[in-house]
This record gives structure tokens, sequence and C-alpha cells, in this order.
């Protein structure tokens, strides 16, 4: 089973890396921009022997603990099986 898990910042929160993108896109020519926010993606493989309820719960320990600061940032978990 693989998850994926994709992490960017909560509404409100300051984004300097997508201010400075969204800046040099227009200085570039690419005046249709009007924002960017930066996020990540993290891809898991988890073992084949894990149920979907158990890697769900696994993956959510995992964001909590370590790939997100939940201060301020949101996440998503997409779990594919196969």
């Amino acid at each position: 089973m693989k998850a994926i898990v994709n992490v960017d910042l909560k509404t409100g929160v300051l984004d300097p890396q997508g201010k400075a993108i969204c800046e040099t896109l227009s200085r570039l020519g690419f005046n249709e921009v009007s924002d960017a926010r930066i996020g990540k993606r993290i891809e898991l493989d988890l073992a084949d022997d894990i149920s979907k309820e158990a890697a769900e719960t696994r993956v959510k320990e995992m964001c909590e603990t370590l790939l997100a600061n939940t201060v301020i940032e949101r996440y998503s978990i997409e779990l594919i099986e196969g």
C-alpha cells in the first residue's frame, strides 16, 4: 500500500516562498498568476500486510508527529492499495 501525504500552509499563514515565486513569474511575463502557495508531497510505501484502517491511523500519527507542523500546516492523506 502507498500513502500520499500532501502538506500545505493553513489559510492566513504567510508564505514568503509562494510570494517570491508569484513575483518572479510576474517579472518573467506570467502576469495571469495572482498568488502562489508552496506545499510538499510525501509518498510512503507501507507494508503489504497493513489494513487500510491501520494504515490511515499510522500515517495520521506520522503527520502529527513529524511530517506536518499542525500549528501552521494542514495535511491530507490518500491511500492507494495495490
